[in-house]
């Protein structure tokens, strides 16, 4: 494992990417493409429905967008002469996507889905041979340059193409290799897990309006404590249970506290939470 930020002061060279789908998650990971430290020789080519979304990246002279309800062959014309192609519009799409630009892809090519839940072998039906294919899972902090992302090698991709996309996507975060079959189950933690985050803040920020803090009052309070939380969690290099048991007092009142939220089984909830993300994941991948 290892992060973008360790190594923001080293130069990271990319070879020319297109991004097919420029919506949240593709604009997030172009974020990361266009810091001062990355660089993509032969540019970045994006593809979005509309014009006035193709417009927006008019002033960035690294980005060539294309919009596909003014251009046919607006998909096409991105991938072409393009190393690496990332794949990121809705899960429903992908597979007419593919057999529409198959053909429009250069040999040595590395095709990359940021399709939730579109399995390698669902990209490799679609693309010809020389083509390789490696999936990957970002999650949502990828747009503050925060994300965890996934990536699975496909049949076809080679060490030194993972290795590129590991480094395209360190550009907004970190990256953990996992084989294809474990992609899923990472989604469950990573890629839902800020959702999971965000339930907890809201649920301790009415616990703090419940007490008498106002809204604003228990924002401060709530979402301070989470990101500092976190920082502390980082800078320690410490365990969450050392850190947990380093706050709890014996009988103190964070031991009270704690001794309810045990009660309720929190890993019981959560290996819930996440097999039904998993089954439903399972469920999206059959169709």
């Amino acid at each position: 494992m290892s992060s973008a930020e360790s190594d923001e002061s080293q130069t990271t060279e990319l070879p020319s990417i297109a991004v097919l789908g420029a919506g949240s998650m593709g604009r997030a990971i172009l974020s990361g493409l266009l810091a001062p430290h990355v660089h993509v020789t032969g540019g970045i080519r994006v593809t979005n429905r509309s014009a006035a979304k193709a417009a927006e990246f008019d002033d960035e002279p690294a980005v060539t967008a294309f919009a596909t309800d003014d251009d046919p062959d607006a998909n096409r014309r991105a991938v072409a002469g393009a190393s690496v192609v990332l794949v990121a519009v809705k899960p429903a799409m992908v597979p007419d996507l593919l057999d529409e630009v198959a053909d429009a892809l250069e040999p040595g090519t590395v095709v990359v889905s940021v399709a939730a839940g579109v399995t390698v072998a669902t990209f490799e039906e679609h693309l010809p041979e020389g083509i390789a294919v490696i999936r990957s899972m970002p999650n949502t902090p990828a747009v503050v340059g925060k994300a965890v992302t996934g990536i699975s090698p496909g049949t076809r991709s080679t060490d030194p193409e993972l290795a590129l996309v590991r480094a395209l996507f360190e550009t907004v975060g970190t990256v953990v290799e996992v084989p294809e079959s474990q992609l899923d189950a990472l989604s469950t933690i990573s890629g839902s897990g800020p959702a999971y985050v965000f339930l907890l803040i809201e649920a301790m920020t009415a616990a703090a309006v419940e007490k008498g803090f106002t809204d604003e009052q228990a924002a401060i309070l709530v979402n301070g404590t989470f990101a500092g939380a976190a920082e502390l969690l980082v800078a320690s290099g410490k365990t969450p249970t050392d850190l947990r048991i380093q706050v709890t007092s014996p009988k103190g009142t964070t031991e009270r506290a704690i001794a309810v939220l045990q009660d309720a089984d929190l890993p019981a909830l959560f290996t819930k939470a996440t097999d039904a993300a998993l089954a439903r994941a399972k469920e999206l991948a059959a169709g």
